[in-house]
């Protein structure tokens, strides 16, 4: 059983290694340009005489809509990683995404199936939650492996065993924030704003608050709930963290909500510590946003774009150049880094574009009990036996407009 739900990168569309216990280093190659289409075409793998049919994986995803922005940053990440693989010679990708809209009920199924009619032999995705739990189940039925980049949903993680995630459960997220409040805010007055209507949020805040009891933190608003129903104003529950006196405010959400909440604190002149966890990423791109608002927040986010090492610096060149300049986030990073342990443990499983999908299903369930990677959003990453994954936490501080690690 297994997984994980959650989301990415902010507004793009104005206009996310060796195996079995090791990883090697990708080439740095030139990955064409994504298209700005709703749906990008097929990435074929380039064919060599004699060689074996190139490996279809597929990604479901919100291309289009609202929060489009996670979507196209999963994809734009899982490109480049097919780019560079494609270019090694060895066993071939051919990569397709379809829009799902984010929705978790039809278009997400319609979406998984038209890349199942297509061939698809392995799922790299889906992008969200709702979109997971909606067709989780199908590739359970259909022997399909599944690993989602940033659905972190328990719900998710328990759907079967062929199913994984790149990224942390709410739950695991949550109490990580907890325990770093503890080491860097023991003393703080906290407050809880968070979307009882989404599973993300409300996930994360049940793993925290637990941990945060057994910490002994001092929550004093726990309740500022708001739902996808009343969220265009957030006055209310930012009015009752600051009326109780909490100088650090916890914001389990999305960035595009956040950015609500830290333009209401400044008119208000409320300027506590505002603490964000993976949703967040992105924040410092939303239209309309004035970005310096955001000085001093802190998020959790397993990924540094402004890292100095050699693995990002060419991943992020790479990801600017293809999409017109704009800087990666994690949720690219995660796109890539699930790419990358797909291939990993195919490769070691011996499998190509001519397994069966049922077989490549069970094969990469068995590599998957004792596969090692050292991607972008983490080093050592492994899998449990329900495909949850395990890697180091992070937290970044916004600093001069940038990330900046958390001293």
């Amino acid at each position: 059983m297994k997984k994980f739900v959650a989301m990415l990168l902010a507004a793009l569309m104005v206009l996310s290694l060796a195996a079995c216990g090791g990883s090697s280093a990708p080439a740095e190659t030139k990955a064409d340009a994504a298209p700005a289409a709703t749906e990008a075409p097929a990435a074929e793998a380039p064919a060599a005489e004699g060689a074996a049919p190139a490996l279809k994986i597929g990604l479901t995803g919100p291309m289009t809509g609202s929060v489009s922005a996670y979507g196209l940053a999963v994809r734009g990440g899982m490109e480049i990683a097919v780019a560079e693989i494609n270019a090694r010679g060895g066993l071939q990708i051919e990569f397709k995404s379809e829009d799902d809209e984010a929705d978790g009920s039809d278009k997400a199924v319609s979406a998984y199936n038209s890349l199942k009619d297509w061939g698809m032999q392995i799922m790299a995705g889906p992008v969200t939650t709702g979109s997971s739990l909606a067709i989780a189940a199908e590739t359970v039925n259909d022997q399909i492996f599944m690993l989602t980049p940033s659905a972190s949903a328990t719900d998710v993680a328990m759907t079967g065993s062929n199913v994984y995630q790149m990224c942390f459960t709410d739950p695991n997220q949550g109490a990580s924030a907890a325990e770093l409040m503890a080491q860097k805010w023991p003393d703080a007055t906290i407050g809880v704003i968070y979307d009882s209507s989404d599973a993300y949020s409300a996930g994360i805040v049940d793993g925290f608050l637990t941990k945060a009891s057994e910490l002994g933190l001092n929550i004093a608003v726990d309740n500022a709930a708001f739902t996808a129903d009343n969220k265009a104003d957030l006055s209310t529950q930012v009015n009752m963290c600051k009326d109780a006196g909490c100088d650090l405010v916890f914001l389990p959400f999305y960035y595009t909500e956040a950015a609500q909440v830290l333009t209401y604190a400044n008119t208000v002149g409320y300027a506590p510590t505002f603490f964000g966890c993976d949703g967040m990423d992105g924040i410092l791109t939303v239209e309309g946003f004035d970005a310096k608002l955001a000085e001093g927040l802190v998020l959790m986010t397993p990924f540094d774009a402004n890292a100095t090492d050699e693995a990002t610096v060419k991943f992020v060149e790479q990801f600017k150049a293809n999409n017109g300049g704009l800087v990666p986030n994690q949720f690219a990073a995660d796109g890539y880094d699930v790419i990358y342990a797909l291939y990993n443990a195919c490769v070691a499983a011996g499998v190509d574009g001519s397994t069966p999908a049922a077989d490549v299903c069970a094969a990469l369930q068995e590599q998957f009990k004792t596969l090692t990677v050292d991607g972008l959003t983490g080093k050592g990453m492994t899998w449990d036996e329900n495909g949850m994954i395990s890697k180091a936490p992070a937290a970044m501080v916004v600093k001069d407009g940038a990330y900046a690690p958390l001293a």
